[in-house]
């Protein structure tokens, strides 16, 4: 039970993070600002902890998530945590180095997280040049 409602509850975060992007409303003043920059910023940061949260609850819980070619996986939590994270960012930004590859059910997981990365710098850039446009 515990493990299905923070599940939902970090989708949730995910989700309403990146409704901001779509939402419309104006950004700041310019288009590009420092206050973008965090915007975009923190985004990219509860995607990158959401996914890697969903990772480590489904490998806790017993799924197949990972299949990593060096031992840190199933080291102590907090390895695996670090793990989760980092398997996270790499897909998320479609960097993708190979040290750990995604199988069962972390393969959608895995090409649903890529396909968000991909979306939301084109969302943003969406966002600061065509809302600014004055009507």
């Amino acid at each position: 039970m515990v493990f299905y409602l923070s599940l939902m509850l970090i989708v949730f975060c995910m989700a309403m993070s990146l409704r901001t992007l779509f939402l419309p409303h104006r950004l700041k003043g310019k288009k590009i600002s420092f206050e973008n920059f965090l915007y975009l910023a923190c985004i990219y940061l509860t995607i990158m902890i959401g996914f890697g949260l969903i990772y480590i609850l489904l490998e806790l819980n017993g799924f197949n998530v990972f299949m990593e070619e060096t031992d840190g996986w199933y080291g102590d939590f907090f390895e695996r945590l670090e793990t989760g994270f980092y398997f996270s960012a790499v897909t998320l930004f479609s960097v993708g180095y190979g040290d750990i590859s995604p199988v069962g059910i972390g393969r959608m997981i895995a090409v649903l997280e890529a396909l968000i990365g991909y979306t939301i710098p084109a969302a943003f850039v969406f966002r600061a040049v065509f809302e600014m446009e004055p009507r």
